[in-house]
C-alpha cells in the first residue's frame, strides 16, 4: 500500500537528490529506487543481491507491468547500461546521474514494477 502523504514524500525525495551526485556505494540507482520506494510505501523493501539488476529488483516482490503502464513512483528498468529509475509522471522517468537527477522519456525501459 502507498503511504497517504506519499505524493509530498515522493516529491521531497526528488527534491534533494535534484542536484545530489552519483557516489557507487552510496548513491547509485539502487539506492535510489529504494529510497523512492521508501518514500511511496513507507517502508523500505527487502531485496536480494543477484546476479543482475532485472533479478535484484525482481526479488523485491514488486509486481512488474509494462513500462507503458507505469505510473508515478513506480520503479522502471532502462538497458545499456542497466539502470533503476523512478516514474515521474506519464512518460517521463529520472535516473541518478554524474551529478544529479538525469530525466529520460519513459519509452528508454524495458521493465518496470508497480509500487504499492
Amino acid at each position: 500500500m502507498r503511504h497517504p502523504d506519499w505524493v509530498a514524500r515522493l516529491a521531497a525525495l526528488l527534491r534533494e537528490a535534484e542536484a545530489r551526485a552519483f557516489h557507487p556505494r552510496e548513491w547509485n540507482c539502487a539506492t535510489f529506487a529504494l529510497a523512492a520506494v521508501e518514500a511511496v510505501t513507507g517502508e523500505r523493501p527487502r531485496v536480494r543481491v543477484c546476479s543482475s539488476l532485472l533479478a535484484s529488483a525482481d526479488s523485491a516482490g514488486f509486481p512488474r507491468v509494462a513500462p507503458l503502464l507505469a505510473g508515478t513512483g513506480d520503479v522502471v528498468l532502462a538497458p545499456d547500461p542497466d539502470r533503476l529509475g523512478v516514474v515521474l509522471d506519464a512518460g517521463r522517468v529520472a535516473f541518478v546521474g554524474p551529478r544529479g537527477l538525469l530525466r529520460a522519456p519513459i519509452t528508454l525501459c524495458t521493465h518496470a514494477w508497480r509500487i504499492g
